[in-house]
């Protein structure tokens, strides 16, 4: 279903990416929706979109490595722990991290990516961009 706003909104579609079964987690599918396409991604059981586009210079973040990151951990060998596994998406260009589950940059969580909406219909999964 078309959605549209007044003026210059862009148009929305429902589109479908794939079933259940063919994104288990750890997996992402990149769809052609849009200027970029889009990335859909399965973390831990849930399901969530990002644009392919970085926005520090414009690389396809989704064809980056997914993994965690670090955060400080004082009292820890070496004063860092690994979290967020599978949830951190990191820019193929220039190692810039996002968060799947926000579109937020780790470093800097004021900047972010365009996150869209995944929805699953009778074992179907649908991104709405």
């Amino acid at each position: 279903m078309d959605q549209t706003g007044g003026g210059d909104a862009a148009v929305t579609q429902r589109r479908f990416v794939c079933t259940v079964d063919e994104l288990p987690p750890g997996a992402m599918k990149l769809i052609d929706v849009g200027k970029f396409g889009v990335g859909v991604y399965n973390v831990h059981g849930s399901l969530y979109a990002l644009v392919n586009y970085c926005s520090h210079e414009g690389a396809p973040l989704c064809l980056g490595p997914v993994g965690g990151t670090n955060e400080a951990a004082p009292g820890e060998p070496g004063g860092l722990r690994r979290v967020r596994d599978g949830q951190i998406v990191r820019c193929p260009w220039h190692n810039w991290e996002f968060d799947i589950t926000t579109g937020q940059n780790v470093a800097d969580p004021s900047r972010r990516v365009r996150t869209y909406r995944v929805d699953v219909t009778d074992g179907e999964v649908y991104v709405t961009a």
